[in-house]
């Protein structure tokens, strides 16, 4: 099978996509960079030196190495994936950070998220192995069982950190794969029905994730307390109208509202550029979204059609928690905004993962 050019519109895509991400986390991030480190450049300078720059590398690397060698090292990719996860249960390694998941991993001064690296290793080791069992994932006993019960793995590891919002994309990247390969819709329905017990499970167990939940049912309650997050984000997109404030004068983003560089990032861009250009934002991820399905859908094989399959849905449910929570669909999760919200570990595993929808669109029919 002969490669022919790469899809330059998608990657176009994602070039618009990264390159407005920087700009708005300049904006974002200047007055918390400045109160904390004396640096309005701060948290740019590091997704620059942690995130693009390696990231880039990653990009090349995958998209020049034919999609189908990593059929080889997807079992290394597997374990891998399900080590790292278990290093942050290993006491002087793990830690949570100041956060409600021990769901880092600290080495010196720098430290990283190994579930991050968990949401590319899972669409990279199921593609592979649904792949191999091909039709088979039909027969509950010989195939879907046994396959969920592989793809379920990095799933539980994160459920017992706890992180649910990095366990709905997980899910989700689950749940689409066995779907995509061809199981069975009452399988998938079941599948459903186990997930959603299982997240009603998580808030049930834990206060704080109940409150969350209460905070998103009704947002007015304590505004000072649990509903500060939300009710700020709130102030800060309406503030933005429909042609917003004006690229760097955001007044949310001086101590109001929390994570102006991460998980609220989305609400200073609605203060800034406005309603408008939020729609422009939110378009360009429908046609990314378009763009990938589209490659899947002309895949040469099963385990390309997968992968593809399986990051544009690691993009999409990010995005869409993300973006869901600042404006009240969902409640608040803490997941950052896909090549926007600052994040070396998440920008450079997103760029990877561009790489490889790059190198199956160079071989798609």
């Amino acid at each position: 099978m002969k490669a022919h050019r790469a899809d330059y519109v998608l990657l176009s895509y994602f070039i618009i996509l990264l390159v407005f991400g920087l700009i708005m986390l300049t904006s974002a991030s200047s007055a918390l960079g400045h109160e904390r480190f004396g640096d309005s450049y701060f948290f740019i300078k590091r997704q620059l030196l942690f995130g693009v720059l390696p990231g880039m590398l990653a990009f090349f690397i995958l998209a020049r190495i034919d999609y189908r060698a990593l059929k080889r090292f997807a079992l290394p990719v597997g374990v891998g994936t399900t080590l790292l996860l278990l290093l942050v249960f290993l006491p002087g390694v793990g830690s949570a950070l100041g956060t409600n998941a021990r769901s880092w991993i600290v080495l010196g001064d720098y430290s990283f998220q190994p579930a991050e690296f968990a949401k590319l290793g899972l669409i990279i080791f199921f593609s592979a192995y649904l792949a191999k069992v091909g039709r088979g994932i039909r027969d509950l006993a010989r195939g879907f069982l046994p396959s969920l019960a592989v793809g379920l793995v990095p799933v539980v590891l994160v459920v017992l950190q706890p992180d649910i919002g990095t366990v709905s994309i997980l899910f989700a990247i689950l749940f689409a794969l066995l779907f995509f390969a061809g199981a069975k819709l009452w399988h998938m329905g079941a599948l459903a029905g186990l997930g959603v017990a299982g997240l009603a499970f998580m808030v049930a167990i834990a206060p704080y994730r109940a409150a969350r939940l209460t905070t998103f049912l009704h947002p007015e309650l304590d505004p000072q307390g649990v509903g500060y997050h939300i009710n700020q984000a709130f102030l800060a997109i309406g503030s933005g109208g429909f042609f917003g404030l004006g690229l760097g004068h955001s007044r949310q983003k001086f101590q109001y509202l929390p994570e102006v560089n991460a998980d609220s990032i989305f609400a200073i861009i609605a203060e800034e550029m406005g309603f408008l250009f939020v729609f422009a934002f939110v378009a360009l991820l429908a046609l990314i979204a378009y763009r990938g399905f589209l490659i899947a859908k002309r895949a040469p094989d099963d385990f390309g059609r997968l992968l593809v399959s399986g990051i544009i849905v690691w993009f999409l449910t990010q995005s869409f928690l993300n973006i869901g929570a600042m404006v009240g669909i969902v409640p608040l999760t803490g997941v950052p905004l896909p090549f926007v919200s600052h994040g070396g570990t998440a920008l450079l595993m997103a760029m990877a993962g561009v790489g490889i929808l790059t190198n199956v669109s160079k071989f798609s029919k």
